[in-house]
């Protein structure tokens, strides 16, 4: 999946235009690690960014909510809509103040988003969000009912106009500060899962399953 991509006048970075990254590789790399985007689209001209979760389907991202969120419901009317997701992983400290970073990577996909109507593949979108953020929950939880699916809207938001930015390594001072006597270095930052808890209400022989002891948020 290394297919090449040419970003869009719109999506090409400008700022650091050297971190840019347009290849769908890196692009679901960085969208499949990542839990949360931040949804951001206009109403009556206000600006609106809203933090949700989110699936990746092949060349599909998939947002899902209330059948009442005023989110959801606005982005069913073809409202323009921009998605970013960012993984933040080190703070970079550098000699000189002006010159301290941070390591991460992101991505941003423009778009208009579609209601999902076909009943298979909203389960199935349904399925792929889950799966997102825990494999093989799906599957040994109860599947929605048809209450609860006719109370959820899914949009669907095609992965074509989209970039990635990536900063990664050691701090970059001006030559004449690397004199300067004072530490330089990165702080790695990371997401560490800790050891399950179990719901009080749970069964005295019901034990965590593997995916829930051993969960890590690497690539698919």
């Amino acid at each position: 999946m290394s297919e090449a991509h040419v970003p869009s006048a719109r999506t090409r970075v400008v700022r650091e235009s050297h971190r840019g990254v347009y290849d769908r590789a890196t692009a679901y790399e960085i969208l499949d690690e990542g839990f949360i985007c931040h949804v951001g689209f206009v109403v009556d001209g206000q600006p609106f960014v809203i933090p949700t979760a989110y699936g990746r389907a092949g060349d599909h991202l998939y947002i899902h909510g209330s059948a009442a969120s005023r989110m959801l419901r606005h982005l069913d009317r073809s409202v323009a809509v921009c998605v970013t997701v960012t993984l933040l992983e080190g703070l970079v400290l550098a000699r000189s103040i002006f010159n301290h970073s941070m390591n991460y990577r992101s991505v941003v996909v423009l778009g208009t988003a579609v209601a999902v109507e076909d009943a298979k593949e909203k389960l199935a979108a349904l399925e792929s969000l889950s799966e997102h953020i825990l494999p093989g929950r799906w599957a040994e939880s109860r599947q929605p009912n048809e209450k609860e699916l006719k109370a959820t809207l899914v949009m669907r938001l095609p992965i074509e106009e989209y970039s990635a930015k990536v900063r990664q390594g050691p701090p970059i001072d001006d030559e004449e500060d690397y004199k300067f006597p004072t530490w330089a270095g990165v702080i790695p930052l990371e997401m560490v899962p800790g050891p399950p808890i179990n719901d009080p209400r749970l069964g005295p022989n019901t034990l965590a399953p593997h995916y829930a002891r051993a969960y890590s948020r690497k690539p698919r």
